[in-house]
């Protein structure tokens, strides 16, 4: 009979959030391999009306975001080992409600920087739906995550190799956080 202690415990839930161009997705795919966990962009998640309105350089709604979030917090849920997720989850109440569709508390790695820094990143991608004239209204959107949050910031000036070590560096003490959390969080 297998122990219900270990069989019960689940990986992390890994969101890696910033603005567009912050360098979640080159972030999280390295993270993800390195942990041996499951990958998932959260542009996959949108609906394509999303895609549609943000490829015309219309700004979402949180009407908009509602079920997008909701999807990528049932897949961090789903994720028995565990899972990496590149997300803006610019706001606090974006990041509350991946929490609540995961069911379980989830890590943010805050990937922030200088905007001046990261529309030169922008400018030089190739094939995104997300032009950089809507990096302003990112930034004006971003709420970076506050103490209470389960979140740890990590800067985006170094290269990315420097990026990615600085998050896994960071895990160790948001795991036993989020292990904290998920110990008193009401049944």
């Amino acid at each position: 009979m297998p122990d219900s202690e270990t069989s019960n415990q689940k990986g992390p839930a890994i969101v890696v959030m910033g603005v567009s161009g912050s360098g979640k997705t080159s972030v999280g795919e390295q993270m993800a391999e390195h942990l041996g966990l499951p990958f998932g962009d959260a542009d996959g998640f949108h609906p394509k009306a999303n895609v549609e309105k943000m490829s015309s350089g219309i700004p979402l709604t949180d009407e908009d975001r509602w079920p997008w979030l909701d999807a990528i917090g049932v897949a961090l849920r789903d994720a028995e080992k565990g899972m990496v997720v590149t997300c803006s989850a610019l706001k606090r109440i974006y990041r509350e409600r991946l929490t609540k569709a995961a069911g379980e508390p989830v890590i943010f790695i805050f990937l922030d920087g200088p905007k001046e820094v990261i529309a030169k990143r922008m400018s030089g991608r190739r094939g995104h739906f997300m032009p950089t004239s809507l990096l302003d209204s990112q930034f004006a959107t971003l709420e970076p995550p506050g103490p209470d949050e389960l979140a740890v910031r990590i800067s985006v000036e170094p290269p990315v190799k420097t990026v990615v070590a600085n998050a896994l560096a960071a895990l160790p003490a948001a795991e036993a956080r989020a292990v904290a959390l998920s110990g008193s969080a009401p049944g």
